[in-house]
């Protein structure tokens, strides 16, 4: 079944909502405004109530409906927001998800399996509702409590008892026009009860003046009814432009009308619109207000003239006019956006990518023919073709937030399996990433979160004989660093035992016994195939599977991770990550007749080669750099050029130089991946075309200082 537009938009919306009611949720206990808290996660819910509606979604509806009650007496301060209640609403999100992602499957009918899985929820929901009965949406407002007062604001004022209130004032021509006043009257009684009517003489002039063709007569009717105003004031439908009338709602609070606004969704609209959304205003009231604004040089604003025309207590055009305010605030600090395909958007940067390829390859044929005009023109369009990659790029790139924030939900969920206190404190959800790196790092971060929660943070009667606080922390950063992202985890925990990881590699054959190692070889092997050092297989970890998969999840995105720790006192897993798998700014650089491209990100600067013989280092004003012969690592064969160059490259907080042939210059480099076939090749990351058509391979250069690394460690062993 194929959905239309407007249900694939109410399945996307539903699930922002979801992903904000699951954050409001989540920060509800440190969160400055509390009340603001609950007002939005109210909001979210109501939201999606609504629109399920509108697709006559009704299992969804009713589901909500008394999430929403609930939420609702958190509102009112009648039920306290625990931590049993937040753990149950955080559930019933889930199960919302569920029935919104059963739809987006072109399931529109309720599904058995969900039905019932929702079921204990619902009655868990209704015990916070003191087992009364909910009332059904759009249902009449509650009657008013004893006690209840009105004050100088309107905002708990009641308007009048249990019934309805009619002011008419019927136009003098109403008789010549043939209505006879007292059979609308009458045909209210098919809507409801009349308890009373008023009549009111006051308009009825001396005998001498009185025209017995004309209707002096006034009434104020109290009137009890189950319809709503729109229904009432539909029964004068005929006698309306001969009469003025006035409907006041029973048992209304004016808190219930603000309450209402406050939960209608934010979305630009007009204060009219507003007010008729909430029921407090119906069309012909406000077309009245309209045509009363209308014409006038310095009208007043429309909130006004319903006030002055009595159809809306001030109280509530208050609240009305501060909900505009603040959807508008919103407005202004969010910026327009427009949802987008994302295969769409993939085939847009594969064609970027061969645009750049082109505009090389006329680079390249400009050079060769040395005609100017050509070259004026080939030069103008690499750069509008590089503002078009940067543009193209930009739109990939999505905020790391999206996915790190998701996980206070899997803090809390396995915190609370475990009997845990532990609190995730996140930073950096701004830093920008591109799209497909952001949706592969999910699982491996995931995986190192449970991990940290399970193994890194200790149980409070641990904690407290250790002397730290009984709630443990985590936290998660992302920042950018040398043309990479880099994403920190880091726990207050127990930290990695040395002996223990390194007994267990000895006990698996993974170091030879006698062996010396650092203390970051040694937590990195926690990192080999099938390594654990837990006591027990748990539901959650211990099995020695998982941070394998980690770290070549990684590496196949062009990454890396580390870790550091020490003992009593925290880990810290660190990962790195290239800012797109697109498209880099490169500099080429020739071994021999080959060519090779080095992230221009990663590059500090590029000096000649001095080295005095068998040493792999040279002095670089007067420190000592490290650097790799590109040559060996290669095996390309010839000797060395006589005036080689030293690539000085960074990365990790790590200083190395690559020792090259010749220099050529920066290039714009179209990232293609490597085939399975050369999957095992090392110290490469992948290739691009020249515009020759020859192909140039992109240096791998996290791996080459690594190799440098060990290379260095050898040789202070030795």
């Amino acid at each position: 079944m194929n959905l239309d537009d407007a249900l694939q938009t109410f399945i996307a919306e539903s699930r922002e909502l979801l992903a904000e009611m699951e954050t409001a949720l989540l920060s509800i206990e440190t969160a400055p405004d509390r009340a603001e808290a609950v007002n939005a996660i109210f909001r979210a819910a109501h939201t999606i109530k609504g629109s399920a509606g509108l697709f006559s979604l009704e299992h969804i509806v009713a589901f909500t409906h008394v999430a929403e009650s609930v939420l609702d007496r958190v509102r009112e301060g009648a039920i306290g927001a625990t931590a049993e209640l937040v753990s149950l609403l955080l559930e019933c999100g889930d199960h919302i998800g569920a029935l919104v992602d059963a739809v987006a499957g072109g399931r529109l009918e309720p599904d058995e399996d969900l039905t019932r899985a929702g079921t204990p929820l619902t009655e868990r929901l209704r015990g916070y509702l003191d087992t009364a009965p909910v009332a059904p949406a759009g249902a009449a407002a509650p009657a008013a409590r004893t006690g209840d007062r009105g004050d100088s604001s309107g905002a708990g004022a009641v308007v009048h008892a249990d019934h309805w209130h009619i002011s008419l004032r019927f136009g003098r021509d109403v008789l010549r026009n043939g209505m006879d006043p007292l059979s609308f009257i009458r045909y209210l009684g098919k809507l409801g009860t009349i308890v009373r009517v008023v009549t009111l003489p006051d308009a009825i002039p001396p005998a001498e003046e009185m025209d017995p063709e004309s209707c002096y007569l006034g009434f104020e009717i109290a009137f009890r009814s189950d319809a709503d105003k729109a229904a009432i004031e539909n029964a004068f439908e005929f006698v309306r432009d001969d009469c003025a009338i006035r409907i006041l709602p029973p048992n209304s609070l004016i808190s219930e009308y603000v309450r209402l606004i406050e939960a209608l969704p934010e979305r630009p609209v007009r204060l009219g619109e507003i007010l008729r959304s909430c029921g407090t205003l119906t069309t012909q009231e406000l077309d009245a207000a309209l045509d009363a604004q209308s014409g006038v040089t310095h009208a007043p604003p429309i909130g006004e003239i319903l006030v002055g025309q009595g159809s809306v207590h001030p109280a509530v055009v208050d609240a009305a006019v501060a909900k505009q305010q603040r959807i508008n605030e919103v407005r202004a600090q969010q910026p327009a956006s427009v949802r987008i395909d994302s295969d769409k958007l993939d085939r847009l940067i594969n064609l970027v990518g061969e645009l750049v390829i082109a505009g090389a390859s006329i680079n390249l044929i400009a050079q060769r023919v040395n005609a100017a005009e050509l070259q004026e023109a080939a030069s103008t369009l690499s750069t509008l073709v590089e503002e078009v990659r940067d543009s193209a790029l930009q739109l990939r790139m999505v905020k790391v937030g999206m996915v790190i924030n998701r996980f206070q939900r899997v803090v809390h969920d396995v915190a609370r399996e475990l009997g845990k206190d532990i609190r995730l404190e996140v930073s950096g959800e701004d830093t920008e990433l591109d799209k497909t790196v952001v949706e592969k790092i999910a699982d491996p971060l995931t995986h190192l979160v449970r991990n940290a929660v399970d193994h890194g943070i200790e149980p409070a009667a641990v904690r407290a004989a250790r002397g730290k606080p009984a709630q443990g922390t985590m936290k998660l950063n992302a920042y950018h660093d040398s043309g990479s992202i880099v994403i920190e985890l880091s726990d207050d925990g127990g930290g990695l035992r040395r002996d223990k990881i390194l007994a267990k590699a000895i006990e698996r054959g993974l170091v030879d016994p006698g062996r010396t190692l650092s203390d970051a070889e040694v937590h990195n092997l926690i990192f080999e195939p099938g390594f654990s050092t837990a006591d027990k297989v748990t539901s959650l970890s211990g099995r020695g599977v998982g941070m394998d998969v980690v770290k070549r999840n990684i590496t196949a995105l062009r990454g890396s991770v580390g870790v550091t720790s020490r003992e009593g006192a925290g880990t810290t897993v660190t990962i790195r990550l290239p800012l797109t798998l697109a498209i880099i700014d490169g500099f080429l650089v020739s071994l021999g007749k080959s060519v090779f491209v080095i992230a221009l990100d990663m590059i500090e600067e590029c000096v000649e080669y001095s080295a005095e013989a068998g040493h792999d280092y040279t002095n670089l004003r007067g420190q000592l750099l490290p650097f790799v012969r590109l040559r060996e690592v290669f095996e390309v064969e010839g000797e060395q050029a006589r005036r080689a160059s030293i690539v000085v490259v960074r990365h990790a907080g790590k200083r190395v130089g690559l020792v090259v042939d010749a220099l050529i210059g920066e290039f714009q480099t179209v990232i293609k991946p490597l085939g399975r076939m050369f999957g095992h090749v090392k110290c490469i990351s992948g290739s691009t075309i020249l515009g020759s058509g020859e192909v140039a391979l992109i240096l791998d250069v996290p791996a080459l200082i690594a190799q440098a690394d060990r290379a260095e460690s050898q040789a202070a062993v030795a």
